[in-house]
C-alpha cells in the first residue's frame, strides 16, 4: 500500500466524531462498484445514488484517510495550466468548456455542502494569482485577456492596488471571482453519509485484490477476505496509486509537496490580508496560501520531483521552515508558529488534465482521477461525467478528459 503522506495532519482532528463502516462481510450485487472512499468516490457514490443507480463504495483503509487528509481545500476555476496555455493545447472552444466546467463545479461543491448534515465549512473566495516575477507579468497579462474575453469573472490589479490591499508587493495580479474553500476531511464524511442516506453500501477496510471480466460482461471483484462483487460498472476512484490501473493509461508524473498550518492567529494581525482571499503565483512550482475559519494559515508547495512523501522530521522540517519563511516574507505581523506540517504524494497528468473516462481496453472499467492542484474541482466535474457516461453514454467533457484524448498520445 502507496504512503500517500506524511506528517502531523489537520483535517482529521477538526472532527471529534464521524461515522465508521462496516467491513464487507457477504458477497455482493450492484450496479456500480467504486474502488476507493476518498473525494472521488464519495461524489461519485452521492450523484450516482440520486439519479437511482446503486452503488457500494469499497475502501480498503477509512473514509477520507488517503489523499483527502492531506487536501488544502482550495477550490478554483482556475488551474495548473493556464486557460492561454490550455487555448494552445486543445483549442479555444475545449479549453473554454471546461475551464467553464471548473467555475460550475465550485457551485456545485457548495450546493452539495449546503444539503449536508455535516458543516464542511464551505465558504465563497476571491483568489490573487500574482505574478512571480517582472518577467511573469506579459503572460499574466495575456492571460487576463483570455478569460476575460471568454466571460469569466476576473479583474486585473497593478502593483499599487497589490500594496495597497496586502503587506507586500508585486507587478500584477489577477483577482478570480467564483472560488472558494472547503474544509475536505468534513466534507468526504459529509457526503458519504448523504451517499450512505441515498442507499449507497459503503464499506471500509474492504481490500479489492482481483479484478475479472466474466463472459457476459459483468466485473467480478474479489476481496482480500474472499468475499465477491460482481457489478455491471466499475470505477476507480484510487487517487495516486497508478500500479493498480488495469489497462493502457499513461501514468501520471508523481511528485510530493509540502504543506503546514499555523495555529489561531490575532484576528487584528489577519486584518491586512484582504478579504481572505487566496494567494498564489506564477511561478512554477508555486506557492499557495489561505486562511480557516477559526483564524489559521494553511500554506503549501515547494513541489520536488521525488514520489514518495519525506518521512523524516529533520528532513520534512527542513522544507516546512522554508515554508515559514515565505510565510513571513509576505506577512511580517504573522508570526504565529506552525501547528501541523506533512508531505504528500503529488500527481500531474501529461497534459494536465484528469484522467476521467472508460478504459479503452477493459469495456465497464471507469477511471476517476483528478490529478493536478484541483483535484476537489475535478471529482465534482468527474462524477457528473461518469454518470452521464454510465446513464446515457454520452457527455460533452468525455473527449476533453477521456483516456483516448489527443494529449495523451505519445
Amino acid at each position: 500500500m502507496k504512503e500517500l503522506h506524511s506528517g502531523h495532519l489537520f483535517w482529521p482532528l477538526t472532527m471529534e466524531e464521524y461515522k465508521n463502516y462496516p467491513a464487507l462481510s457477504e458477497d455482493l450485487q450492484v450496479q456500480v462498484a467504486i474502488i476507493g472512499g476518498g473525494m472521488s468516490g464519495a461524489m461519485c457514490a452521492y450523484v450516482f445514488e440520486k439519479s437511482g443507480i446503486s452503488t457500494a463504495v469499497l475502501e480498503r483503509d477509512t473514509i477520507a484517510g488517503g489523499s483527502t487528509s492531506a487536501n488544502t481545500g482550495l477550490l478554483q476555476f482556475s488551474n495548473d495550466i493556464m486557460l492561454c496555455d490550455l487555448i494552445n493545447q486543445i483549442g479555444r472552444q475545449p479549453a473554454v468548456q471546461f475551464y467553464a466546467a471548473c467555475a460550475n463545479a465550485v457551485k456545485q461543491i457548495g450546493l452539495i455542502a449546503g444539503e449536508l448534515a455535516i458543516n464542511p465549512h464551505f465558504v465563497p473566495r476571491r483568489s490573487l494569482y500574482y505574478a512571480s516575477s517582472e518577467q511573469d507579468l506579459p503572460k499574466l497579462h495575456k492571460e487576463y485577456d483570455a478569460l476575460r474575453q471568454n466571460g469569466f469573472d476576473v479583474s486585473f490589479w497593478e502593483a499599487d492596488e497589490i500594496a495597497k490591499h496586502f503587506p507586500f508587493r508585486r507587478p500584477g495580479a489577477i483577482i478570480t471571482n467564483g472560488d472558494a474553500e472547503v474544509n475536505p476531511f468534513r466534507f468526504v464524511h459529509g457526503v458519504a453519509d448523504a451517499a450512505a442516506a441515498h442507499g449507497a453500501r459503503i464499506y471500509e477496510h474492504t481490500d479489492v485484490i482481483d479484478h475479472e471480466r466474466k463472459a457476459d460482461g459483468k466485473h467480478q471483484l474479489t476481496t482480500a477476505t474472499g468475499h465477491v462483487i460482481s457489478a455491471e460498472k466499475v470505477i476507480y476512484a484510487i487517487g495516486y496509486e497508478p500500479e493498480e490501473l488495469r489497462g493502457q493509461l499513461i501514468k501520471p508524473v508523481l511528485n510530493r509537496s509540502f504543506a503546514a498550518v499555523t495555529a489561531v492567529q490575532d484576528k487584528d494581525k489577519l486584518l491586512r490580508w484582504h478579504e481572505q482571499m487566496f494567494i498564489w503565483e506564477t511561478a512554477r512550482p508555486y506557492l499557495y496560501m489561505r486562511t480557516t475559519l477559526d483564524g489559521r494559515i494553511i500554506i503549501g508547495g515547494l513541489d520536488e520531483e521525488f514520489e514518495h512523501p519525506v518521512e523524516g522530521e529533520r528532513e520534512r522540517g527542513k522544507r516546512i521552515n522554508r515554508l515559514y519563511d515565505k510565510l513571513t516574507a509576505h506577512f511580517p505581523m504573522l508570526d504565529v508558529p506552525f501547528e501541523y506540517e506533512w508531505s504528500a504524494t503529488f500527481g500531474e497528468s501529461f497534459d494536465n488534465l484528469p484522467f476521467v473516462g472508460e478504459d479503452p481496453a477493459q469495456p465497464g472499467v471507469y477511471y476517476c482521477l483528478g490529478y493536478g492542484g484541483n483535484g476537489t474541482v475535478y471529482s465534482m466535474i468527474a462524477s457528473y461525467v461518469l454518470h452521464d457516461l454510465i446513464k446515457e453514454g454520452y457527455h460533452p467533457l468525455a473527449d476533453i478528459v477521456g483516456l483516448k484524448r489527443p494529449t495523451l498520445q505519445t
